[in-house]
């Protein structure tokens, strides 16, 4: 029994046993290290949109803007901003005495051109025209007398009775009595160059411009609203010297609005008309307005280093709530499905045309081919492959790559 006990306490044999421990505990390790840590989720059912997200800007979708037509000094103002106007109603009067000086002086102008015009029709003033008629008759008379007075001569020359002389002399004078006939006619009929009726022409045209413009001036010197609406914009005061172009006031129903938003060249061919809009604005972070595409972009510019289309959303904005000229984040619906299978973009893994997702099926990976359907920002749908309340992989939290079959620890 001794010798048994001496055995059993001998270092070999601790040695051996603390060696088996050892190997034991190595590989354990050894088991626990092969678990690659990932993260994971469920498969769940979603309503899933797809969209556009771009910025834009909120303008009134019926705008009204009123701008000098000249120089003036603003007379008075009427209104304020914020206030409710009816259509007709006076906003802004400016001093119309320069447009009114304007307005008259192309009046006047305009019947000097007139004139001239009536001048160059006729061939002259009506003094000169009948100074031309006077001689063209009198140089026809001496024509025909001319005429008359060359046959007696012809037939004298013929019995005898006239000279050589006398007959060149009757030719001569029937000659210049043509020749003043050709000239008062031509002088009758054409006495103005094709250049000089051009310009009297342009100048009857330039009057005419002149005295619209004045008279438009004249007309918009009293600016009033042309439509019910909100004076949401009016940068004049009674006093102020505006230049012609300068803004006065501005009155929309600022009840329907607009949105103006930019979408780069890719996403140009996902729009339509009457897609759903979604509507956000700093200021109110927890109200959403929505809308509709109301016109897709009709050409591609350049916006900074973009290259964009301009896109027009309708937006209700019944309380008001917002207001012309501020900027807003827009996301526009191109495609949406209800109750879909979705999963996380990240847990989808594309290779060689074929897209998968690792399901964790006890403590390991099975790989399973999906087919996926639209997607968003972060997540995708699956139409066939996994099914609903299915755990899958997120990816190792270590970088590891993750491999069919490969045991898995999620961490939380």
């Amino acid at each position: 029994m001794a010798e048994h006990t001496a055995k059993f306490n001998s270092p070999r044999i601790w040695g051996a046993l603390l060696l088996l421990v050892m190997i034991l505990a190595l590989a354990a390790l050894m088991t626990r290290k092969t678990e690659i840590p990932i993260r994971a989720e469920m498969v769940r059912r979603e309503n899933i949109l797809n969209t556009i997200s771009t910025n834009g800007k909120i303008e009134p979708a019926d705008n009204f803007e009123a701008h000098a037509a000249v120089a003036a000094a603003v007379k008075r103002v009427l209104v304020k901003e914020g206030d409710h106007v009816r259509a007709g109603q006076l906003l802004v009067e400016l001093d119309d005495a320069e447009a009114r000086a304007q307005a008259a002086k192309a009046a006047s102008q305009v019947k000097s051109a007139d004139a001239d015009t009536s001048v160059v029709s006729r061939g002259g003033t009506q003094e000169e025209v009948l100074t031309i008629q006077a001689d063209l008759s009198k140089a026809r008379a001496e024509l025909d007398s001319a005429q008359r007075n060359l046959a007696a001569l012809q037939k004298l020359q013929a019995g005898g009775a006239a000279s050589t002389g006398e007959l060149n002399e009757a030719q001569n004078r029937l000659k210049r009595s043509q020749a003043e006939v050709k000239l008062l006619e031509q002088r009758q009929s054409n006495r103005y160059s094709k250049p000089d009726v051009q310009r009297v022409e342009a100048k009857a045209v330039e009057a005419r411009a002149a005295y619209l413009a004045a008279n438009e001036a004249l007309r918009t010197a009293n600016v009033t609203a042309p439509h019910d609406g909100v004076v949401y914009s009016l940068p004049v005061h009674v006093g102020n010297y505006v230049q012609a172009g300068e803004l006065l006031v501005q009155v929309a129903k600022l009840s329907k609005m607009q949105v103006r938003a930019f979408v780069d060249e890719p996403e140009i061919g996902k729009l339509q008309t009457g897609q759903k809009v979604r509507i956000t604005w700093d200021a109110i972070p927890s109200r959403v307005w929505n809308g509709v595409v109301a016109r897709v972009p009709s050409t591609v510019i350049m916006h900074g280093t973009r290259s964009v289309g301009e896109l027009l959303c309708a937006v209700d904005n019944a309380d008001l709530a917002l207001l012309p000229n501020v900027n807003v984040s827009v996301s526009v619906i191109t495609d949406q499905q209800e109750n879909a299978v979705t999963v996380s973009r990240e847990a989808v893994i594309q290779d060689q045309g074929k897209r998968f997702v690792y399901e964790i099926v006890g403590k390991k990976l099975k790989r399973r081919e999906v087919q996926t359907g639209i997607s968003n920002l972060v997540r995708i749908q699956i139409t066939d492959g996994i099914k609903e309340n299915a755990k899958v992989s997120l990816g190792a939290v270590n970088a590891q790559p993750l491999a069919d079959g490969a045991p898995v620890k999620i961490v939380e």
